[in-house]
């Protein structure tokens, strides 16, 4: 996906998912339309990368915004939320097997990466990522504009 023209990139929007995996493709989706809305404003970049591959990605830039699917049983398809938060300062137990993006992010601090003062972390609850092909839930489908626009409005605002 396109990068910014700046000399350095302040702003990245990284879109997680597998476009194979029914709504797991949500953040790629999501990735390609703020690229085509505001690419020139952001680096923005879909991956279906995880744990310590995301590195490279995560490092960087000022300000970092991910867009990906949640599964937490807890509301509808469909359901947006947004998180800004702090990276913390040290992660007591690093595991290559169960390493998200918070553990990768205060790894790359500890090698003194240039790290983001700002994550926002835009998640929308998912009905099913597993099923190989299948569809989207049509709720997580209709999210898709408003994910956009909350993105877009956080690349601008900066």
């Amino acid at each position: 996906m396109a990068v910014s023209t700046g000399s350095e990139i302040s702003v990245r929007v990284l879109g997680l998912g597998n476009e194979i995996l029914a709504d797991d493709a949500f953040g790629i989706v999501v990735a390609r339309e703020v690229e085509r809305r505001c690419g020139d404003r952001a680096e923005v970049v879909a991956s279906s990368e995880a744990g310590f591959h995301l590195l490279d990605r995560l490092v960087g830039v000022d300000r970092l915004v991910v867009v990906d699917t949640i599964l937490s049983g807890t509301a509808r398809p469909g359901t947006l939320r947004v998180w800004t938060a702090a990276i913390p300062r040290s992660v007591p137990l690093l595991s290559p097997h169960v390493t998200g993006i918070f553990e990768v992010l205060a790894l790359a601090r500890k090698l003194n990466m240039r790290t983001p003062r700002e994550v926002t972390i835009l998640g929308v609850e998912a009905a099913d990522c597993f099923t190989v092909g299948g569809p989207m839930h049509p709720d997580v489908r209709a999210a898709i504009p408003e994910a956009v626009n909350q993105c877009v409005t956080l690349v601008h605002s900066g």
